[in-house]
């Protein structure tokens, strides 16, 4: 199989179960390839997109099992909307660097595994993927991802920047109330996207100008009404920023930047767990002065 082929399926194949197909190992050589933007992934009427809002339950209604599960379908939504955009990617720049379509195709895979760990894990709380309306918040963004970079600053620096805040929100609530099963899924998944993240870095840094810093340029590459704050949870942990390779500057100002939605969470609620700024591990990373 090409990896053109596995890309358009994984786009528009109308199950889920052709979603999680894995990747080859070994990919058939392509000549001549042609950008091919997909506007809408194929999808059943189970999985389709919903305008309808469903809100996440508030942190600490994390203690009934209805709510984990309404809460893990909509983290799973999340992975199934960074297969289908990965592969969008690798369809959209058939001339990216041999590295960075290879660490595409790995974080799909990783992807892939992470919906599966949230799918059998909500089905232990009754929660079937589909039961609830499916976002598109991911997909809203298509226009953005003009280039490698700009899609790189807005999947990897910021949805999934955003998504190593809330992993570690969520493993310490989880913990909080005992639920230690889900708590280290949620760790498998902050790991990963650190790595994620870092693939990310690595291909927005090449295209940094001369006469920019690495927050400037990423200002230029994401579009109003997207901000920055897409790029940071409720809760800030600037360590996990610097195990993904940005530099100081950079996490200096996204721990300072707000904007008209900043504040709309319940922070007492985030009090009551007592969070705090320490990161759970599971002592799969390397230490953060390896990293530095």
């Amino acid at each position: 199989m090409k990896l053109s082929e596995y890309a358009k399926h994984l786009l528009l194949a109308p199950n889920l179960e052709d979603k999680l197909l894995p990747p080859s190992k070994h990919w058939e050589e392509e000549f001549e390839e042609i950008p091919l933007r997909i506007q809408k992934p194929g999808r059943n009427q189970l999985i389709q997109f919903s305008d309808k809002k469903v809100k996440i339950p508030r942190l600490e209604h994390l203690n009934l099992e209805s709510n984990k599960g309404l809460t893990l379908h909509h983290f799973a939504n999340h992975e199934l909307m960074a297969i289908e955009l990965f592969a969008w990617a690798i369809l959209a720049f058939p001339n990216a660097p041999k590295s960075i379509r290879n660490g595409w195709v790995k974080t799909i895979e990783e992807e892939q595994t992470h919906l599966k760990l949230y799918i059998n894990r909500m089905n232990d709380f009754g929660v079937q993927f589909g039961d609830i309306p499916l976002n598109y918040i991911f997909w809203k963004q298509l226009e953005q991802f003009q280039t490698i970079e700009s899609f790189s600053a807005v999947m990897s620096l910021s949805f999934e920047g955003a998504n190593l805040d809330y992993s570690q929100i969520y493993a310490k609530v989880f913990s909080y109330f005992g639920d230690v099963k889900t708590a280290e899924i949620m760790l498998i998944i902050f790991e990963d996207e650190v790595k994620h993240v870092k693939r990310g870095v690595r291909a927005f840094e090449k295209s940094i100008p001369p006469e920019k810093n690495s927050w400037e340029h990423y200002l230029t590459l994401i579009q109003f009404p997207f901000t920055p704050r897409r790029a940071k949870g409720y809760l800030f942990f600037p360590e996990t920023r610097y195990l993904a390779g940005l530099d100081q500057n950079f996490v200096n100002h996204l721990s300072h930047y707000e904007d008209e939605y900043t504040g709309r969470v319940n922070f007492e609620s985030v009090k009551k767990f007592g969070l705090g700024s320490e990161l759970m591990r599971k002592n799969r990373l390397d230490s953060l002065s390896n990293r530095l």
